[in-house]
């Protein structure tokens, strides 16, 4: 293949959500796949609504994906210019032209043509008036009145337009601004776009663009449109079926690698599998692998996958990503070498980060608290007497290593006469406040023996207490 440019033009009028992220990501993975150039856009004309703090967002959450661009940010409103330039040769050509028809008229002539059963579209009213420019008034581009166009669609297939079905669609609105259908065009000529990968939802937009393509004898770059995302109840996934926002995601602790994985698998495939890396995305990725039905977000598939990265991460690697979770819960500061090996025994039962800073509490508090109905359940007075062996047991060793600890556990439990168990679950709620925890003698390596004999200490006096 010759080279290939792709891009993301994203509108700033709100957060990157995942159905873009997931655009994003197959035009970042094609051109990384071909060698070629990834270009992103900020399509920012609807000035009303564009905002720099979804710019912001919209960058942030690119470069958290690790989707890197090799050129742009490009903005549309400074590239005006360039859109006046094509503009002018529509109009020159005949291929535009420019239009004062009133908002209120044009309704009227909707109306009139629907009670007719006609196609309620423009009808041309202005295409020989031979109008110049002037306050308020449009530009329309002259679509043909017969033939069709046809779409060769990478992933959809062939898709023929009747250009009858087709009106005089606006290409600049009367404050001079350019329209999207435009635009687009425009931006996608002068950036040599090669391939334009896109939802599904732009496909009524593509036989348009093939015109002014035409009309302005450029030649098309291939199109792909890929299947919309929806929930689980097959609508379009909205708020209302969770998070939609990329940086959510990250709110909520989820890893990039998950989410990438995640979103790359919403529509593409490669054999049976589910997980791949980074490089191995980037090495298998076409567009043959696409699929034409559309993804259902399923957000317990998303977690187990979270889980599993969560996993693979070293604990060195977790301990900054933590550090914001743990600051949010307020918990005291603590070595970063602490953090590190709490971390490592939690990844097997965490599915996210913000779940990994919750049940690391019981490592980073000063104060413990316990849940009632553990401390209920097992620091009962009837344990006072071997709490009271176990501390004595404990006080006196020099190593405090896992291997040592459970000795020490053992030989206390028999010399009691009581089942390990009897004695490792109170100790458990005495150090960690709960019931399921990482394994009791690497909490105890980890805690310290000063932590550990004096929260022994305080669930002795809790039970007696009571």
């Amino acid at each position: 293949m010759e080279k290939v440019i792709t891009r993301f033009p994203p509108s700033p009028t709100g957060y990157l959500h995942i159905g873009g992220a997931r655009t994003a990501l197959f035009n970042w993975l094609f051109a990384r796949h071909h060698g070629g150039r990834f270009i992103l856009r900020i399509e920012d004309t609807d000035v009303a609504r564009s905002t720099e703090t979804s710019i912001q967002a919209i960058l942030e959450a690119m470069e958290w994906l690790g989707l890197d661009w090799d050129e742009g940010p490009y903005y549309q409103t400074r590239r005006m210019e360039v859109y006046r330039e094509y503009l002018n040769r529509l109009l020159d050509s005949g291929h535009a032209y420019y239009c004062d028809c009133s908002p209120e008229d044009l309704e009227e002539r909707r109306k009139a043509a629907m009670a007719t059963g006609a196609k309620p579209k423009y009808d041309g009213r202005c295409r020989h008036r031979g109008l110049g420019p002037a306050p308020g008034r449009v530009v329309r581009f002259r679509t043909p009145d017969m033939g069709s166009t046809v779409l060769d669609d990478l992933v959809k297939g062939p898709i023929a337009f009747d250009n009858a079905e087709l009106d005089d669609l606006v290409i600049q609105r009367g404050d001079g601004i350019p329209t999207y259908n435009f635009a687009v065009v425009v931006d996608d000529i002068t950036m040599e776009m090669t391939h334009v990968i896109r939802g599904d939802d732009h496909v009524n937009n593509t036989p348009r663009q093939i015109l002014i393509y035409e009309a302005l004898s450029a030649p098309l770059p291939r199109f792909a449109h890929v299947p919309m995302i929806l929930g689980p109840d097959r609508a379009r996934l909205s708020k209302r079926h969770g998070a939609t926002s990329v940086m959510e995601y990250q709110r909520q602790g989820y890893l990039p690698e998950a989410l990438v994985n995640y979103l790359v698998r919403l529509g593409w495939s490669w054999k049976d599998r589910e997980i791949f890396s980074r490089d191995e995305l980037v090495e298998k990725f076409t567009l043959d692998n696409v699929g034409r039905a559309a993804g259902v977000f399923d957000a317990d598939k998303l977690l187990w996958l979270n889980a599993h990265y969560l996993r693979e991460r070293s604990p060195a690697s977790l301990v900054p990503l933590l550090q914001p979770f743990l600051e949010e819960r307020g918990y005291p500061p603590r070595p970063r070498s602490y953090l590190e090996r709490a971390a490592e025994t939690l990844q097997p039962r965490a599915s996210t980060l913000a779940e990994m800073a919750d049940t690391m509490k019981f490592y980073c508090v000063d104060r413990l608290e316990y849940d009632p109905a553990a401390a209920k359940k097992f620091l009962k007075p009837s344990m006072k007497e071997p709490f009271g062996a176990i501390i004595a047991a404990l006080e006196g060793l020099e190593s405090f290593d896992e291997k040592t600890l459970e000795e020490v556990f053992r030989g206390t439990a028999e010399d009691l006469g009581v089942k390990l168990g009897k004695l490792a679950q109170p100790a458990r709620v005495a150090l960690t406040g709960v019931t399921a925890s990482p394994g009791l003698f690497e909490v105890i390596d980890i805690l310290g023996k000063e932590t550990v004999m004096a929260r022994l200490k305080k669930a002795l006096e809790h039970m007696e207490s009571r």
